[in-house]
């Protein structure tokens, strides 16, 4: 068997480069170890080793192919893992190569997983590469806070910085998986507007100034705004500094508090959802309903359990305004303008219930054959769900929906799994980040501004009305920016900035969408003068004299809070679903209804930042995206500009023609600065040739 081994590791050294030490993977790499066990000390191969020319995979994995030994794993992983086969072998014995064909880039959102797979130094991390070597590295546990899911992985830093991350197995949450959002989002810890000094603005100007001027200059500032005072979180923050902005906020005598950014439609107060099947549980579901969801771009190993579930015979159904490229074939499809995908799921539950019907919406609604065949395929499975996803959440009408899919859920005996909004949805209603009383959330906040505002690690591309948003913060009385980054937004409206750290830099509890809570330790330095969020509002709160804040240490906090985040708790105006008003059918040509989506890599503040996950094609940029017969219509044809307007704002955006798009409806995705004056999704707009 030995000499067998012996003979096997021969082979595969043949043709392999041996440049160890040049070698990125140098240190931790499978193909080294196997070597050293079984490996011959002097080669007996003499002839030239062939060599393979590089492809470019894109920004985020870099190529050596001549060290590849055809072990196929990065195929596997894309075909059978991924569900995106965008790799293969070309060629045949020792032509044989392995590559994307027709020399594309690897789109998939999971895609950096295969540098993990990879067992030799033929794929390896293009943004990490020739940075450190491993044996300098200090392995840190912590969490993925770019989705509610949580995702275990470990920060691998040299002196404090974070250079790589790299998936932590949990069975429960990503398995031995990470998403490619996670795992290069470090690189916008580093951006050039990171906020490093607090400042204050002194005769019309932001200037830097001590920690101690700061927190009493902005307790001053608070305290004469009085209770007419507003405060919009991020949904990254953990849950202890939303705990305590919350205190703050309340002994202020205000309850204007919201982290819910997106949201449109607060009538029913929905907040802090968790998921009904465990996450764990979803690749065992034998039949799941989407429900304005593209689970690959909101929580993408979501969609790979939901993946893992079709491959055991599961049906997939879905109800979109866009119609998706899943990883998955689906059963059956609606695919309808926003307004219309009401009707569709009032018509699932008219199909499922018959005349046991309890809304109005879902009595009078026009259930057909295809309804009563996917209702049907719910009920029948002996272990269903649905998905009400982020397009779902952010509807103008979403109350309307989420009571029609619990009725559906209800009668078809399915779980109901809502996809929670940021990376903490949970743990900040827990620990009261949403008006618990008269308070006003954040569509009240930005339609009547306060006197005083406070913006904590948010900005105007995380907000459902970033005009509403940048008009609120620039005509507050005060203004206090506490977050990471002092852009330009922030230095021309904030009375005061003070620099805090993000979820690698600070000690913190997030919790998932199992409502699992998971503690993360501070992993990587803080830049500069910033500090972590709980010991700023700390210092607030004592400053301003309010109760239970004379606590130093972390652990005396998390105490605290702990307890809350084992508790359900929503906002008070919760179940009290009203009926929005829908814009007429009876539309002039050229009017559209926008369907507005959030690109997967620009969903938060630090993401966007990223330098490579910018450059990534799923990334994209500002357009229109209308359906062929729509722009034709219109003689617009791909790429040429087309006229977007609204409520006297006129933008130019050039045009992508697309089946996804149903007729009628118009694709305009938010976080870009170019859309950020027209007016949400679920609106009218007219488009024209420019």
């Amino acid at each position: 068997a030995l000499s067998a081994q012996r003979n096997v590791m021969e082979f595969l050294l043949i043709n392999h480069p041996l440049d160890c030490p040049i070698c990125d993977q140098g240190g931790e790499c499978e193909l080294q170890d196997m070597s050293m066990g079984y490996g011959r000390s002097v080669s007996r191969f003499a002839e030239r080793k062939r060599v393979i020319p590089d492809e470019n995979l894109g920004p985020l994995i870099s190529t050596d192919m001549t060290r590849c030994i055809q072990c196929t794993r990065c195929v596997r992983f894309m075909t059978e893992v991924a569900g995106s086969p965008e790799l293969g072998g070309m060629g045949r014995g020792e032509m044989l190569e392995i590559g994307t064909y027709i020399g594309k880039t690897i789109d998939s959102e999971l895609g950096g997983n295969i540098i993990d797979v990879c067992p030799v130094g033929a794929l390896t991390n293009k943004v990490f590469r020739f940075k450190a070597r491993a044996w300098e590295l200090i392995a840190r546990e912590s969490i993925g806070y770019h989705d509610a899911l949580g995702s275990n992985l470990w920060l691998h830093t040299r002196r404090g910085d974070v250079l790589r991350s790299v998936p932590r197995d949990n069975e429960s949450i990503n398995e031995c998986w990470l998403s490619d959002r996670d795992r290069y989002s470090h690189q916008g810890l580093y951006a050039d507007d990171r906020a490093t000094k607090p400042m204050i603005r002194k005769n019309g100007e932001l200037v830097e100034t001590t920690w101690e001027e700061a927190i009493a200059f902005v307790a001053e500032g608070l305290k004469k705004a009085g209770s007419d005072i507003g405060a919009l979180v991020a949904p990254l923050t953990s849950s202890e500094e939303g705990y305590l902005l919350a205190k703050v906020v309340r002994a202020l005598g205000s309850d204007s508090i919201d982290h819910r950014l997106r949201t449109l439609d607060f009538s029913d107060g929905a907040a802090g959802a968790t998921f009904e099947m465990p996450l764990a549980a979803v690749e065992n579901a034998n039949a799941v309903l989407l429900i304005g969801s593209n689970t690959r771009h909101e929580q993408p190993l979501l969609s790979h359990r939901i993946r893992q579930a079709w491959k055991k015979g599961a049906k997939v159904f879905a109800a979109n305004p866009l119609d998706f490229d899943f990883n998955f074939q689906l059963t059956g499809k609606r695919i309808v303008d926003a307004w219309a995908l009401v009707d569709e799921v009032a018509a699932l539950v008219g199909g499922a219930a018959g005349e046991g019907v309890k809304s109005d919406t879902a009595r009078g609604a026009n259930v057909e054959d295809h309804h009563r065949a996917m209702a049907k395929a719910l009920s029948d499975a002996p272990a269903s769900v649905i998905v009400f996803g982020d397009i779902a959440v952010h509807h103008p009408a979403s109350a309307q929906l989420r009571a029609l899919a619990r009725e559906l859920a209800a009668a078809t005996n399915s779980s109901f799994n809502e996809v929670s909004p940021g990376a903490n949805d949970v743990g900040l209603t827990r620990a009261g980040v949403v008006p618990q009383s008269n308070g006003k959330n954040t569509a009240e906040i930005l339609a009547a501004p306060q006197k005083g505002l406070i913006v904590y690690h948010a900005g105007s591309k995380d907000m459902s009305a970033p005009k509403a948003f940048d008009a609120a913060r620039k005509n507050a009385e005060f203004s206090v920016y506490i977050g990471a980054f002092a852009c330009n937004g922030v230095k021309k409206s904030a009375h005061a900035v003070l620099p805090i750290g993000l979820s690698p830099e600070i000690d913190g509890t997030y919790v998932n969408v199992d409502g699992t809570a998971q503690p993360v330790a501070a992993g990587s330095k803080l830049p500069g003068d910033a500090r972590q969020g709980w010991r700023v509002l700390r210092a607030l709160g004592a400053q301003l004299g309010i109760e239970d804040f004379s606590f130093t240490e972390y652990v005396e906090l998390h105490t605290k809070v702990k307890e809350q985040l084992v508790q359900k708790s929503t906002s008070s105006r919760s179940g009290q679903v009203s009926t929005v008003q829908r814009p007429s059918s009876d539309r002039a040509p050229g009017v559209f209804v926008r369907v507005s989506t959030v690109p997967i890599y620009r969903s938060d503040a630090v993401v966007r930042r990223a330098p490579a996950l910018q450059a990534h094609p799923l990334t994209g940029h500002a357009a229109v995206g209308l359906h062929p017969e729509d722009a034709l219509s219109l003689g617009l044809s791909a790429g040429a500009p087309a006229k977007v307007s609204a409520d006297s704002v006129e933008v130019t955006l050039p045009a992508i023609v697309t089946r996804e798009v149903p007729r009628g409806s118009v694709w305009i995705e938010s976080t870009w600065s170019e859309v950020s004056a027209l007016p949400p999704s679920g609106s009218l707009v007219n488009v024209a040739r420019a």
